[in-house]
C-alpha cells in the first residue's frame, strides 16, 4: 500500500515511448480502469467523433480542447477535463482502431489514455477506454472506481452522440450551424 501511495510512475518520456506507443498501460499505477460499450453506429462514425478533438464539446460535456495542431503520433495538444488543464501528446493514431495519448495534469499526475474501437459483424462498434494514472499521493483523493465512473460517463455520451447523430456535422461546424472553434496562428482555439 505504501509503495502505491508514493508511486510516481515512469518518466513521461518512458510512459509515452515504452507504454503508450506499445499499447500498454502502467499496470503498477495506483489508478487503472477499463470500460467498454457497444455503440449502435459504424466504426467510421465513432472514429470521427473520437478523433475530431475540436468538436469534442459537441458531444462531451466534460472536455474542451484549447490547443491542437495535427492529430498524429508525437503531436502535442492541450485540453481541459472538467476545468483541469492537461498537456497531452498523441502516441497512437490508428484510424478506426485506436487513439492513444499520454498526458500530465496538475504538473505531477501522469496518464496513458487509450480509446480503442472494434467493428462488430452487425455494423455496430465496441469502444473500450483504458487508462492508467499515477502520481505521489494520488490514491488519497482519487481511485480506480472514480476513474471508471468517468469513463462510463464518456462512453454514455459517445454512444448517445453516435446513435442520434450529434457531433457528426462536418468538422468545424456545430449542431446549430455556426462554426466551431477556429485556430489562431499558434494553434490556439478560439470560440
Amino acid at each position: 500500500m505504501t509503495m502505491k501511495l508514493f508511486y510516481a510512475g515512469p518518466s513521461l518520456r518512458e510512459l509515452h515511448e515504452e507504454y503508450a506507443k506499445k499499447g500498454r498501460l502502467d499496470e503498477r499505477a495506483p489508478v487503472v480502469s477499463t470500460s467498454s460499450v457497444t455503440v449502435g453506429a459504424p466504426v467510421a462514425e465513432v472514429w470521427r467523433l473520437i478523433s475530431d478533438l475540436r468538436a469534442w464539446d459537441t458531444w462531451r460535456s466534460d472536455a474542451r480542447v484549447v490547443e491542437l495542431g495535427a492529430v498524429e503520433p508525437d503531436a502535442p495538444f492541450r485540453w481541459k477535463l472538467r476545468g483541469t488543464p492537461i498537456t497531452s501528446t498523441f502516441a497512437v493514431v490508428a484510424p478506426e482502431r485506436e487513439l492513444c495519448w499520454t498526458g500530465v495534469a496538475v504538473g505531477w499526475m501522469k496518464a496513458v489514455d487509450r480509446m480503442r474501437m472494434a467493428p462488430t459483424d452487425d455494423g455496430r462498434t465496441v469502444v473500450t477506454i483504458e487508462e492508467s494514472l499515477s502520481g505521489p499521493l494520488l490514491s488519497l483523493f482519487y481511485d480506480s472506481a472514480r476513474l471508471r465512473q468517468g469513463h462510463d460517463e464518456i462512453l454514455r455520451m459517445l454512444k448517445a452522440a453516435a446513435e442520434d447523430g450529434r457531433g457528426l456535422a462536418p468538422a468545424g461546424t456545430r449542431d446549430d450551424g455556426t462554426t466551431g472553434a477556429a485556430r489562431t496562428d499558434r494553434g490556439m482555439l478560439t470560440p
